[in-house]
């Protein structure tokens, strides 16, 4: 990635500057959602709202990896949702003018995805107004984010190779 779009996306996305992480868009970008095939995201106005919600939900964002070449790269940073520690990889493709144009997201572990996905899509429902579908999106996400934080943090150390956790 030319080291400008890089240095200014990564800047924008650590400080949480919708506008200067819009600035760095194609007026064509994409963005795939890492919890489902379901959401993808088009243009930069449907990408500042997702931002803007995107940045609330996710604290303390530091990028350690870069890497790529072209105009395909993958950036990655350690962050929090919550009390969740969280990991996002973003794959990133730029169009002919060196902005972005496909953003493709994969984040880990899995409690911080489903409280990402918990807070996340409420926020953007609020946003379009539509308060019915955010309390809807929070009362279905929670018990999915409930099982799964549970599995992770009593079941799965369960089959860890080893003495057994006590």
């Amino acid at each position: 990635m030319p080291v400008t779009t890089a240095a200014r996306w990564r800047a924008a996305v650590e400080g949480g500057d919708v506008d200067a992480a819009v600035a760095c868009l194609s007026p064509d970008i994409v963005l795939r959602s890492p919890l489902t095939e379901q959401f993808r995201l088009e243009g930069p106005d449907q990408l500042r709202d997702f931002l803007a919600a995107a940045f609330s939900a996710v604290q303390d964002i530091h990028f350690h990896t870069e890497t790529g070449q072209g105009d395909t790269y993958a950036l990655v940073y350690r962050a929090r949702v919550g009390s969740q520690p969280f990991e996002e990889a973003q794959l990133l493709r730029l169009d002919d003018k060196a902005r972005i144009s496909e953003i493709t997201l994969f984040g880990r572990p899995m409690p911080a995805l489903t409280a990402l996905m918990m807070t996340l899509g409420p926020e953007l429902a609020r946003r379009q107004g539509r308060r019915g579908l955010a309390a809807l999106m929070r009362a279905t996400t929670a018990p999915v984010h409930a099982m799964v934080t549970f599995g992770d943090r009593r079941v799965v150390p369960l089959t860890r190779p080893g003495p057994r956790p006590t």
